[in-house]
């Protein structure tokens, strides 16, 4: 753990924060998904204390910055990357994974009773949707089509 809090020194600053982290590491999930873990809740966690949001009360609204936050980042390609279209923000699925951590530590909360309810939120049943319903989260899943070269 000690590991964690000098390659993300804001998780000390958080104690739930690092005892939610040590617990899923005495679990035994592996090191590269506590990695993971630690780096998608630090970035939670400092963008809570540049706003000012104490992480423990943030709403639905404090969430939604985090996200317009992570949509807005400029690219950082690599050397070998090609980049066909240009842009900001993270891609849809790299949000998807900043967001699980920062999911998982609000229900941990609630099951340490710090919490009554989960801001981020899961995908939740419609009825009367056709094919039996659907599920949509906060941020929703995006499926990028390849893209095709025209005649010229």
């Amino acid at each position: 753990m000690t590991v964690l809090r000098e390659k993300w020194p804001v998780l000390g600053r958080h104690e739930q924060a690092a005892v939610w982290l040590e617990i899923w590491t005495d679990l035994g999930r592996a090191p590269r998904t506590i990695d993971a873990y630690a780096r998608g809740l630090a970035e939670y966690l400092l963008m809570c204390e540049r706003e000012g949001v104490d992480p423990i009360t943030a709403n639905r609204a404090d969430i939604a910055l985090h996200v317009r936050e992570l949509t807005s980042r400029p690219h950082r390609p690599g050397a070998n990357a090609v980049v066909i279209d240009s842009g900001s923000g993270l891609a849809n699925a790299t949000i998807q994974q900043r967001l699980v951590p920062v999911r998982l530590f609000y229900d941990f909360l609630m099951e340490e009773g710090l919490r009554e309810s989960n801001p981020v939120g899961r995908g939740r049943y419609t009825p009367g949707r056709q094919q039996g319903g659907q599920k949509r989260g906060l941020v929703p899943r995006l499926t990028k089509l390849p893209w095709i070269p025209s005649e010229q």
